[in-house]
């Protein structure tokens, strides 16, 4: 009965967020206490269930995804994005588009939000494919597959760290299996998108946009590549030196593992990469710091993620402490799903809801109180286990992701072309980096 009524939340989950368009927190957050109670849990219990789900997933990761969406804001507002893609363009060259695009949408969108990062390099890539006199469906395609990839699959991306607070993943071990998986997915996805999606063409004058400067023309300010990097790359080292050598440096230098340690906590790090970000303007104006700048406006964009976290939190602590774990584990221990669980957990959500984010941490939140039965109780399991939600949450990009949207419409693709090219290359990139992450956990696991 616990198992009937779990696939009853979800599917209702599914249904008050696709059909009745209610927002996702809502839905967690009803569905969670509709779920308490039903199965039977007291009512004192179910409301600590609440305050304590909902109060401890933030308190672990709340900063980091706030952190991480304003070094996203500084890098788009200031140029220093679209300086990273101009360095990596000249670095694969013109000529390369759909893998020059995949590259470029990897990167950029480990900072900066898919939909943000496919707007802001769109008119880059219309105006290569034009010049290269190539269909923009392989350069589009590429593009969104490569923003897809670290949007699921890297930190600091918001969905990546929620999914790992929720399972008490170290973050650094995540980044450290998420970067390969993420590769080769990003591989296979820029092959599909050269190789098969650019053999349907489509016009890249189609909507073109206002084009990057040319080389030789005068521009506005624009942070270097280097310096445009820095917020990304030193918290992600920071980050993966704690995890990669903390427990080395511990046995040799005590004051040294202290002070990296400290500076590899996720909080931290990011502290530091949001105080890099003030170096990108020409000129730092207290407004960009300010409710109605910069600051302001990534808050209130955190603040939808951070309440769906808080309501994913809310429902896997209810779940939790239902009892469900041990039904479930008796279930699931006769198919022996082991590392692929997670993945058909978040696939089965995002196809059905369509947000990445959401299937992220709803899965998280389903996965958490699974976790022993399932045999994924060490630090690496656990990691591998988050990489394989993102894997899984990439899949299947259809009519219900806004995402979809963006790639098929500002690249006059219709629905039926979207289906066949982006929907059938997530599916490609999500199955890719489940196979990765199987290969990994026979070597690490």
């Amino acid at each position: 009965m616990e198992i009937l009524l779990l696939l009853f939340s979800v599917l209702c989950i599914i249904w008050l967020t696709t059909r009745l368009k209610v927002h996702p927190f809502l839905a967690l957050l009803l569905i969670s206490m509709g779920y308490g109670a039903l199965a039977g849990m007291p009512l004192q219990a179910l409301v600590e269930a609440v305050n304590e789900g909902f109060g401890n997933t933030l308190g672990k990761i709340g900063l980091i995804i706030v952190l991480g969406i304003i070094i996203g804001s500084f890098l788009e507002h200031t140029g220093g994005a679209r300086a990273i893609a101009g360095k990596v363009l000249k670095w694969i060259g013109s000529k390369k588009v759909p893998l020059a695009m995949g590259v470029l949408g990897y990167i950029v969108s480990i900072p900066v939000f898919a939909d943000s990062g496919f707007m802001l390099l769109d008119p880059l890539g219309k105006s290569l494919s034009r010049k290269s006199r190539i269909s923009l469906a392989g350069t589009a395609i590429a593009l969104g597959l490569g923003l897809m990839v670290s949007h699921t699959l890297i930190p600091p991306t918001p969905g990546p760290i929620a999914a790992a607070g929720i399972l008490e993943a170290d973050l650094g071990l995540v980044i450290l299996f998420g970067l390969p998986v993420s590769l080769l997915a990003l591989a296979v996805s820029v092959v599909f998108a050269s190789r098969y999606a650019a053999k349907t063409y489509i016009d890249p004058n189609v909507a073109l946009e206002a084009e990057p400067e040319e080389e030789g023309v005068p521009a506005t300010y624009r942070p270097g590549f280097i310096l445009s990097s820095l917020p990304i790359v030193v918290p992600i080292l920071l980050i993966v030196l704690k995890s990669a050598v903390g427990g080395v440096v511990e046995g040799q230098s005590p004051v040294l593992a202290s002070w990296v340690g400290f500076l590899g906590e996720p909080v931290i790090a990011l502290m530091i990469g949001l105080l890099l970000c003030l170096l990108l303007p020409a000129k730092l104006d207290r407004q960009m710091l300010s409710s109605s700048g910069w600051v302001g406006q990534a808050v209130r964009d955190a603040a939808s993620i951070l309440l769906i976290t808080g309501a994913g939190g809310i429902f896997g602590t209810v779940l939790q402490r239902s009892g469900i774990a041990e039904s479930m584990g008796s279930l699931l221990a006769a198919y022996d799903l082991g590392i692929f669980l997670p993945f058909v957990l978040a696939a089965a959500l995002k196809t059905a809801q369509g947000s990445s984010t959401v299937a992220l941490i709803t899965a998280a939140s389903i996965l958490l109180p699974l976790m022993p039965s399932l045999g994924l109780e060490s630090e690496i399991q656990k990691a591998l286990a988050v990489v394989a939600l993102g894997a899984g949450s990439s899949v299947i990009s259809h009519a219900n992701d806004s995402f979809f949207w963006v790639v098929t419409q500002m690249s006059g693709m219709d629905v039926r072309t979207g289906y066949r090219l982006f929907g059938a290359g997530t599916f490609l990139l999500g199955t890719t980096a489940a196979l990765g992450v199987f290969i990994c956990s026979l070597i690490f696991a």
